[in-house]
């Protein structure tokens, strides 16, 4: 089963049990390294579904580990791209309104699942399973795909691709570390043998 599909789901099941979105999530960015604020006017109820999914995933989790997996890279044009974290005020109040719903609990080591919210998701991972086991064909002869899908999709697309970064970067670092030390160990290869030079007759 699609996690964007589970997420997309989980989105707009939230949206319609009422839960009442921050008025700032219509104008704000989701981190520094945003340009402007999401098009999509739902982007409130996929990060919620979408925290909730990563809290059943990793957790415990805290804050600054969620505000690190949404974050990205902010373009500074000619210069060096930084690594930036997400808006810790859109990851905690996610977190507290799951909290609110008894999704998730604080335990010492950060927020967890709570029996709630594991019967909820599997709840939810069953009806999408139903769903694409009567109507696979009719879907794919369609090509169907609700708003929400296609921004989820977009959205893990993305941070796929900024975990390539990530990791290239640390690749790229690890390589630079080795060669500044290789240089240094012949630097004082070298020095070591003009010390030991043939004395003056």
């Amino acid at each position: 089963m699609p996690t964007g599909q589970l997420i997309a789901e989980i989105a707009m099941d939230l949206k319609k049990q009422g839960i009442e979105r921050p008025k700032w999530s219509l104008f704000v960015k989701t981190g520094v390294n945003r340009e402007r604020v999401p098009e999509n006017r739902d982007w409130f109820y996929l990060r919620l579904a979408s925290v909730l999914y990563r809290v059943y995933k990793d957790g415990p989790v805290g804050t600054e580990s969620l505000r690190t997996y949404y974050g990205g890279k902010k373009n500074k044009g000619t210069k060096k791209h930084h690594f930036y974290k997400a808006s810790g005020k859109v990851v905690r109040t996610c977190l507290q309104l799951l909290e609110k719903q008894g999704f998730i609990k604080k335990e010492k080591k950060g927020r967890v699942v709570t029996g709630k919210g594991h019967s909820y998701l599997n709840k939810k991972a069953k009806q999408i399973a139903v769903i694409g086991k009567h109507q696979p064909e009719k879907r794919a002869a369609k090509g169907q795909k609700s708003e929400e899908e296609k921004a989820v999709a977009a959205e893990l697309k993305k941070k796929e691709q900024e975990h390539r970064e990530k990791e290239r970067a640390r690749e790229e670092e690890k390589k630079a570390a080795e060669k500044k030390k290789e240089k240094k160990g012949e630097k004082e290869e070298n020095g070591r043998r003009a010390g030991q030079g043939p004395a003056a007759s």
